[in-house]
């Protein structure tokens, strides 16, 4: 140890304490972020502000119990996560530590039901051995982010290991078969380099060059895929009231969006939702594999009673993961439930720092955080041999208090997602889901191309066809309230019952039904169209003098909903089907 990495660890001690927030003097060459651990039970914390001879620290836990006067280590390092096989299947804390294994923790002989207070123990297993295949051979000439080899860490993915960033060199041995995460299985230049990685969370991952926003993130539900949807790599926001169904929406991409890595961080968010989802998800079944949803999932649990500061770094350790991924060549989609309590964890530190505070107490930085976090996603080329390519969609909920979305996190998430899924209260008690508000959400992604090239060529066409019923639909509710239906014209009449239509028979969809969870863009398709054909078949009718209450009362419309329980694989014959019925029975009019 030298004599730097000697004053680095230099311990101090506490002299001040306000909850999370803590001050210790006597660090030595402490630096900003650094993990120390505080006191007796060696409780982790954080470095975020250095004044003079006063440092002050976040911690990770429970301060009760700490006195003035009580020991502080420097570890000399940044919170880090640990990288590498066994991190998928695994539920940890916010700051990484599995809770799978503290809950396994004994406190003499009597097991604890809750964390143990400055519990460290590995991030990942140290003693599984991992089936390690090695791609390259001795004399290789290596560079940061080329394969070294693959494990079968599931039964349906393979874990890719690659040169860790900053390393480069000639292989001069190989160890393939069976190895834990720290032993050895490649040598480069004569240093051992294992599995395991780590990588501060703070800090974004290397990569050689973003790439454009080409394609879409299909998440399987029918009202953001056709009207709003996000591109693979992009960010949304999903911002909604109490009730709205913001966790049920997010529950529903983590199972359904094609992403081949899923991370789901619960931050902040109720015990009660959190353990819904722990247990939910090992029992599902991954439509892409058969296998459990669990085997291409991590979940980061930091429910709304652990500790605040330990809240805000699990947004950070959450990307981290997705990224370790994405430079595997993989797609991943990271969750984040939610953001607004993130935000809070933020200024109730601030708070206790006695910053100044911005707008409705928030940090002024609170702008200049989200931007950091949102701009690590995206879709990137990733280091290393090929033409590997991977991304992070994020998507981010937004609990505004009373659902108002002018509220500092809603409006500075708002200028930086690329699609807004806007829920509404209204549509909620109404007991529609998802209760997203078309005429308040909107995509700022260009992804008709990629439809029209890969789904049908008429994607765009139908898919504007559908904004305009629903624009026009809204407006003329409006009419309706104050003078009633009757005074509408019969062509209005005729919108209004396309637009329920839209809204009943496509837009609705239960995340409780098997058959309509999750609905393919080739079945949204066809299901746009058969309303289309209704819609030009009532038209029709009108236009041959048909009284329009027996228009919009046809009985064939009532069987437009039943489209949602069409198997993926009738849906071609089913929609031929319904278009005839339609368009022969409106014709007999």
């Amino acid at each position: 140890m030298t004599i730097t990495d000697k004053a680095m660890l230099e311990g101090g001690q506490l002299v001040r304490i306000a909850g999370p927030v803590v001050g210790a003097c006597g660090m030595g060459r402490a630096r900003l972020f650094d993990v120390v651990r505080v006191g007796d039970e060696g409780l982790p914390g954080e470095v975020i502000r250095i004044e003079r001879d006063l440092v002050t620290i976040q911690v990770f836990e429970d301060t009760r119990g700490l006195r003035a006067g009580a020991p502080v280590t420097n570890t000399g390092h940044p919170l880090v996560a640990e990288l590498g096989p066994g991190l998928l299947a695994s539920i940890v804390d916010g700051t990484g530590r599995p809770l799978t294994r503290l809950a396994g923790l004994q406190d003499g002989r009597v097991a604890q039901p809750f964390v143990p207070r400055g519990a460290d123990p590995p991030r990942l297993d140290r003693d599984h051995r991992w089936a390690f295949t090695a791609a390259v051979e001795p004399g290789h000439v290596v560079e940061q982010g080329d394969l070294l080899g693959t494990v079968p860490e599931t039964a349906a993915f393979e874990h890719r290991i690659l040169v860790p960033p900053g390393r480069r060199g000639t292989v001069t041995a190989v160890w393939s078969g069976l190895a834990t995460v720290t032993d050895p299985v490649v040598e480069i230049d004569g240093s051992p380099v294992s599995m395991l990685q780590r990588w501060p969370v703070r800090e974004p991952r290397p990569v050689r060059a973003r790439l454009p926003l080409q394609r879409p993130l299909v998440t399987g539900q029918r009202v953001l895929d056709v009207l709003f949807p996000v591109a693979a790599g992009g960010t949304a926001i999903i911002p909604g009231g109490f009730g709205t169904g913001k966790t049920v929406t997010e529950q529903a991409l983590a199972k359904h969006a094609a992403a081949d890595v899923v991370v789901y961080v619960g931050c902040g968010e109720r015990g009660n939702e959190l353990t819904e989802v722990l247990e939910e998800f090992p029992t599902l079944v991954d439509p892409r594999t058969g296998g459990p949803l669990m085997d291409r999932t991590v979940l980061v649990a930091n429910t709304s009673n652990m500790p605040v500061a330990a809240r805000e770094a699990s947004i950070y350790l959450g990307i981290t993961y997705a990224e370790y991924f994405r430079d595997q060549g993989y797609d991943v989609a990271m969750m984040a439930d939610s953001t607004s309590r993130w935000g809070e964890a933020l200024r109730e530190v601030s708070t206790r720092l006695e910053e100044i505070p911005a707008e409705d107490g928030y940090p002024a930085y609170l702008a200049s955080r989200l931007a950091g976090f949102y701009e690590r996603a995206g879709r990137v080329a990733c280091l290393g041999d090929g033409d590997r390519t991977g991304s992070v969609t994020v998507v981010g909920a937004v609990s505004p208090a009373g659902g108002d979305f002018s509220e500092p996190i809603t409006q500075n998430s708002l200028r930086l997602a690329g699609t807004f899924w806007a829920l509404d209260t209204s549509l909620a008690r109404q007991r529609h889901y998802p209760a997203v508000n078309w005429n308040r959400s909107f995509s700022l992604y260009d992804l008709d191309g990629w439809f029209d090239a890969e789904i049908d060529r008429d994607w765009s066409t139908v898919r504007g066809w559908a904004l305009s019923v629903l624009q026009k639909e809204s407006e003329l509710q409006e009419v309706v309230q104050l003078l009633g239906v009757e005074a509408l014209a019969p062509e209005q009449r005729v919108v209004l019952r396309s637009g329920r239509l839209l809204r009943e028979a496509f837009l609705q969809q239960s995340s409780f039904d098997e058959l309509d969870a999750s609905c393919p863009p080739a079945k949204s398709m066809a299901m746009l169209r058969v309303l289309q054909v209704a819609h030009d078949a009532m038209s029709g009718a009108l236009e041959r003098g048909v009284t329009v209450g027996l228009v919009v009362s046809a009985p064939v419309l009532s069987a437009l909903s039943a489209m949602k329980q069409w198997p993926v694989a009738d849906v071609p014959t089913r929609s031929v089907d319904l278009t005839g019925r339609v368009r022969s029975e409106m014709e007999q009019l």
